[in-house]
């Protein structure tokens, strides 16, 4: 009897936890909806979407997420680059770098003393 009421707990748990994850999950936007302020659309079909970011000195966008994705940093700087409350990256960034990731979710701040701007092609 215990074992049958631990074992409905963790089921209870689980279902909780699961609910969460894909609550989140479905209430990620894409970065210009996001931060419509910070990412302008260039191109918008049924293979890509293509945004331009621009991150003036300490400014940061809105959690967001991409699909795919290769980006030009027109102008690199100082970036840190939130993936999770504990995940955390700081990147000197230079002119010119370019980058390709997979599917993914962040924050992107700039801390640095200098405009961020960068050309992003999503894939659909």
């Amino acid at each position: 009897m215990m074992i049958n009421n631990f074992m409905k707990s963790i089921a209870l748990l689980l279902t909780f936890v699961l609910s969460e994850i894909s609550f989140a999950q479905s209430t990620t936007v894409h970065a210009h909806l996001a931060s419509p302020d910070k990412y302008q659309v260039l191109l918008d079909n049924e293979q890509v979407l293509v945004l331009r970011m621009t991150l003036k000195p300490g400014e940061h966008d809105n959690w967001h997420k991409h699909n795919a994705e290769t980006v030009y940093f027109e102008q690199g700087g100082k970036a840190k680059i939130k993936t999770s409350e504990v995940d955390v990256v700081e990147l000197d960034i230079p002119d010119g770098f370019v980058m390709w990731h997979d599917a993914w979710e962040h924050q992107v701040s700039n801390i640095g003393g200098t405009t961020i701007t960068a050309i992003i092609v999503e894939r659909k």
